[in-house]
């Protein structure tokens, strides 16, 4: 014992203590740009803040087991201020904190970071990496090492004990409820248990555990049951067993932040702002969706409907498309339709680099994915995003220069937050309420105006369809609540993990459907149940939904198919003789075009076709600074171009400038 407490671990131990709890203070500042935020939350959630402390001071005492010691001290610590810096970076850009999956993902951000970050910032940053690396080079080899004083079975006994002591104050502390074991919602979770504990979650809880009884037997024996048990419904749903498949224009419409103001208990509004949608609520199928995010999170939900997958199996916080999706296809609506005659469509009134969407899309199956970078966007809220009218027009589209059936996945962006919380002029829907102060109540009214507007865009959008000889269904929801911090006890619903959904179509789908109350749904099941009516029996994750949910071991199967086809070895797939290749996907439906190029006294100007403000004029494979004065015309500057030179628009990534998602053909320059 005597050695175990020599001088040595004596200050190792004193100065761990100290250097935990700076870090610590300097996390929780990082994640909430305020004093008396760090202060509060310290005196709120004060064994929170100690736990997070000690997550610190146990990857400190790695110091015990080295000699050199004020090496691994700096090297551990510069990784935690690291962590704190991205952490209070990337809250500034993306809303969601900096996880592990950030980490593993960095060499890919890399090829784009000027896109991100300013060159004097990437400069700063350089130098800044180079300074570390010295430093820890100098220390490795200039620090002094411990010799007499250390013992290494010593002090691993004592390293030993800590991770004892924290292994059982965490298992205490988990089952008592003072921590969990995962978050529903990443950003409430880091806010809540702090940036250590919610960084080492997300590293440990990753993807989805094996399940103890996976194997090919088991895979191949599932997949067979969902065989037998399709058969069985199909020979009792029509004679013969063969069933009518009606191949109608399927649209999906994610609504942002979607949810109806008039459900919150102790609010009242001076007009209802969805008057379309409630109308459509009495009229056609609807019911509440069970997201699995509050607040943020869409790709979540997204995933969920698109999938028919689960994302409560994967770890905390983790969104798949960041993850799993990055390199691995996976069964989709999209592939659903495979051998049907579909395309399959995505559009989005937001950039398409956004949560990787530009390539992990064509992993899922997708032809076309359209976003703002290739539409002629007039109209943005005050919060700077594009209104959701737009959309309207871009599907209408897409359905006519399409030569088959449409799969339409619309999502949409304009009832995104933040929200001004400051008064605006020109509101039309006055709130208020009980226990609301002021600037919430500025918030609940500029939220109203958004959702009227995207109210009035669905009333047009299924109006047009309406018009429309082509047979067609629409499913429209919302992806999940607004982060305003409602609470279930606020809502009718009962819950924040519900939307309201609304299933449209024109060819008689509500008829067959009139007398069936879906209720609350999944939003991993909404997909299916809709293919369902339509005889769309294609697609594992497909059957499994339509022929195994009243099944005992239902969750457990729909597990253990979701591990076999990301993370095992896709037995099921096999076995049905299914494979998946990822799209190439176009990024326009309207080509882009130079018509003719006309020098001016000072400048090029390019005319053409479908320009947009993410057109940028590349000569001889370099690009030139770009100037968009409309959808027929861009300006450069004169010097630019040479006889011969090969003229080329580039559609780049509104957000990453250094993603081109689609171009023109070339184009030759001659005086």
């Amino acid at each position: 014992m005597e050695k175990a407490w020599n001088s040595s671990n004596r200050k190792v131990l004193f100065c761990n203590i100290i250097t935990s709890f700076l870090l610590n203070l300097f996390l929780e500042y990082m994640e909430r740009k305020s004093a008396a935020e760090v202060i509060r939350f310290i005196d709120e959630r004060t064994f929170v803040f100690l736990y997070n402390m000690l997550i610190i001071f146990v990857s400190l005492s790695l110091v015990f087991l080295v000699k050199k010691k004020l090496f691994v001290w700096a090297a551990i610590t510069g990784a935690w201020i690291m962590i704190g810096c991205a952490n209070g970076y990337i809250l500034t850009t993306r809303k969601t904190p900096f996880t592990a999956v950030d980490v593993i993902l960095t060499r890919s951000i890399l090829p784009v970071i000027r896109s991100y970050l300013k060159v004097w910032q990437i400069t700063a940053a350089a130098v800044g990496i180079v300074c570390l690396v010295i430093l820890l080079v100098s220390l490795y080899i200039y620090s002094p090492a411990a010799r007499k004083s250390f013992d290494p079975r010593v002090n691993m006994s004592l390293f030993v004990l800590q991770m004892i002591v924290f292994g059982a104050i965490t298992y205490v502390a988990v089952g008592r409820g003072m921590l969990i074991s995962r978050f529903d919602n990443l950003i409430a979770g880091y806010h809540d248990y702090g940036v250590a504990y919610g960084f080492c979650v997300t590293a440990i809880d990753t993807g989805i555990d094996r399940p103890i009884d996976y194997s090919s037997e088991k895979m191949e024996s599932l997949g067979r049951r969902i065989d037998r048990r399709m058969e069985k419904k199909k020979s009792k749903s029509t004679a013969g067993g063969h069933m009518l498949v009606r191949t109608p224009n399927i649209i999906f419409v994610q609504l942002e932040s979607f949810f109806d103001l008039t459900t919150v208990k102790k609010l009242h509004l001076s007009k209802d702002p969805l008057p379309n949608f409630h109308k459509l609520q009495q009229e056609v199928v609807s019911g509440y969706l069970k997201v699995p995010v509050y607040g943020a999170g869409t790709i979540n939900t997204e995933f969920e409907v698109i999938t028919g997958m689960n994302t409560r199996y994967f770890g905390t916080g983790e969104f798949p498309y960041r993850s799993v999706l990055q390199d691995h296809t996976c069964d989709s609506i999209a592939y659903w339709l495979q051998n049907l005659p579909y395309e399959c469509s995505v559009i989005h009134n937001n950039n398409a680099s956004f949560y990787d969407r530009d390539h992990v899309l064509a992993n899922l199956g997708f032809d076309h994915f359209l976003t703002i970078e290739n539409m002629n966007v007039t109209q943005t809220n005050e919060a700077g995003w594009a209104k959701d009218a737009v959309l309207t027009d871009v599907i209408l589209d897409t359905m006519e220069r399409t030569e088959d059936k449409d799969l339409i996945y619309a999502i949409s962006v304009q009832g995104h937050g933040d929200y001004p919380d400051t008064p605006q002029e020109g509101r039309t829907i006055q709130v208020t309420g009980e226990g609301y102060d002021p600037s919430r109540l500025n918030q609940l009214s500029y939220y109203a105006e958004q959702t009227m507007e995207m109210d009035e865009f669905i009333g047009e959008l299924i109006s047009k369809l309406s018009e429309s000889n082509e047979e067609t269904i629409v499913v429209a929801y919302g992806d999940h609540l607004p982060g305003m911090d409602f609470t279930d006890q606020d809502l009718t619903s009962g819950s924040k993990y519900k939307t309201p959904f609304i299933i449209w179509d024109n060819f008689g789908y509500q008829a067959r459907t009139k007398d069936k109350k879906p209720g609350d749904k999944e939003a991993y099941q909404i997909a299916s149940m809709v293919f369902e009516e339509m005889g769309i029996r294609d697609g594992i994750i497909n059957r499994f939904h339509q022929t195994m949910i009243p099944t005992k071991n239902y969750k457990k199967n729909h597990k253990l198919i979701q591990y076999d086809m990301l993370y095992g070895a896709d037995f099921i797939s096999r076995q049905a003789g299914i494979t998946r290749e990822s799209k190439k996907m176009d990024f326009c439906l309207r080509p882009i075009d130079i018509s003719y190029i006309l020098p001016g006294t000072d400048s090029y100007y390019v005319y053409g076709e479908n320009f947009t403000p993410s057109s940028r004029v590349y000569v001889g494979g370099r690009a030139v600074r770009t100037r968009y004065l409309s959808r027929s015309l861009l300006r450069i500057p004169a010097g630019s171009l040479r006889n011969g030179d090969e003229v080329v628009i580039h559609q780049v990534s509104q957000t990453n400038e250094n993603i081109t998602l689609n171009t023109s053909e070339a184009f030759i320059w001659n005086k």
